[in-house]
């Protein structure tokens, strides 16, 4: 019998799960326990950015844990050998500056190629195909891209 040489692809697999998880329910929920009472922190979806994008990276072993928060899975990017590029490839990770003062929220997400990005919708809740950079408005980005990370094992 002729043995088998087998390479698993990273990139393309991980692609591949970007794409994958557009309109995805899974990440909707990370209850909590807050002052002794069971709460869903992510808000039925609707700041589930973090928390999706983290369980990705975390299940292919690019970060070392699942987070809620864009900070806590920045910090552990960087402390995983993420670094800065400056400018996107498919599998990038995007950090996204705060939308205004009324969401005071950044924003995490992935770069797939062809100026787009996948991103958890807040108000949709789930996943979502969309520009990179929100689109334009008077030829600025509508959302500024703070910070653009590559890591070494995905070529």
């Amino acid at each position: 019998m002729k043995k088998v040489s087998v390479h698993p692809m990273l990139l393309d697999t991980y692609l591949s799960v970007l794409r994958g998880s557009i309109n995805s329910k899974a990440f909707k929920h990370l209850y909590a326990e807050v002052s002794g009472k069971r709460v869903d922190i992510l808000e039925d979806g609707k700041l589930s950015c973090a928390f999706f994008a983290s369980s990705i990276l975390s299940s292919f072993g690019l970060i070392k844990s699942i987070h809620a928060t864009v900070n806590g899975t920045e910090k552990d990017l960087y402390a995983s050998g993420w670094k800065k590029i400056k400018h996107p490839k498919a599998g990038s990770v995007l950090v996204w500056e705060v939308k205004s003062k009324k969401e005071p929220h950044r924003h995490v997400g992935f770069y797939v190629g062809d100026k787009k990005a996948v991103s958890n919708g807040s108000d949709v809740r789930v996943p979502v195909i969309h520009d990179w950079t929100y689109g334009r408005n008077k030829n600025k980005p509508r959302r500024k891209v703070e910070a653009i990370l590559w890591h070494k094992k995905l070529g």
